[in-house]
């Protein structure tokens, strides 16, 4: 939680909350505006930058934070790829959207324990090995795909133990809908302690294996997450 008069970082500036809203106060040395800053809830945020530095403020539920990037980090010089399972056209799908009502929604618990309640389109069923599955969606772009938050049997071994993410192509007029699993990605929390992400609600915890999509990632000489 911001404290009213947080300094983010040293020499940079400070926080204020006040009323929802948080403003931006530089030190009097620092060449950046004082401004409102939107938080990334409802659309894009207010980015400032300061040399190789990005920041903007985030919200959870009732609290906020700050999330800044380093485009200096020194993890990036050694990232040497995202490694990843072969691309299997087998894990191109054609399933179908299991429309929910409008009002429907699902609840999501994020990796700090807050819960949210979310709208569903509804569930995306496909087949595979003999049986059918199916993840409860999340709406996706304007394109009219869908966002699927998901686990699977390779979590925790193959890929991370948070689950994975994925964007559909776009629902068909007749409810069909591709889903390529060699497209599905990890989240931010494998890449950073500082993240929020969102985990797979229950229902989307597959007892199949996924060979498909992203592996999990760690940091040159780190235990693999």
């Amino acid at each position: 939680m911001l404290l009213h008069g947080h300094e983010i970082l040293p020499r940079v500036g400070s926080l204020w909350l006040e009323d929802g809203r948080v403003r931006f106060v530089p030190h009097e040395s620092v060449d950046l505006p004082e401004t409102a800053l939107e938080d990334d809830e409802e659309g894009e945020p207010t980015i400032l930058e300061l040399g190789s530095l990005r920041f903007h403020v985030i919200k959870r539920g009732d609290r906020f934070g700050v999330r800044v990037r380093d485009a200096t980090a020194p993890v990036l010089a050694t990232f040497a790829g995202m490694p990843h399972f072969p691309v299997d056209p087998g894990w191109r799908l054609t399933g179908r959207l299991e429309a929910a009502a409008a009002d429907a929604s699902i609840e999501i618990v994020d990796i700090t324990g807050a819960l949210s309640g979310e709208h569903t389109p509804g569930s995306v069923a496909f087949e595979r090995d003999g049986d059918t599955w199916r993840i409860a969606a999340l709406a996706g772009d304007d394109d009219g795909s869908l966002w699927l938050i998901f686990g699977d049997a390779t979590n925790g071994t193959d890929t991370y133990g948070g689950g994975r993410f994925l964007y559909t192509e776009p629902v068909q007029p007749d409810g069909s809908i591709v889903v390529d699993f060699n497209l599905a990605y990890n989240p931010p929390c494998v890449f950073s302690p500082y993240a929020t992400c969102p985990l797979p609600p229950p229902q989307n915890k597959l007892a199949l294996r996924i060979e498909a999509g992203e592996k999990a990632w760690h940091a040159p000489g780190a235990a693999l997450i």
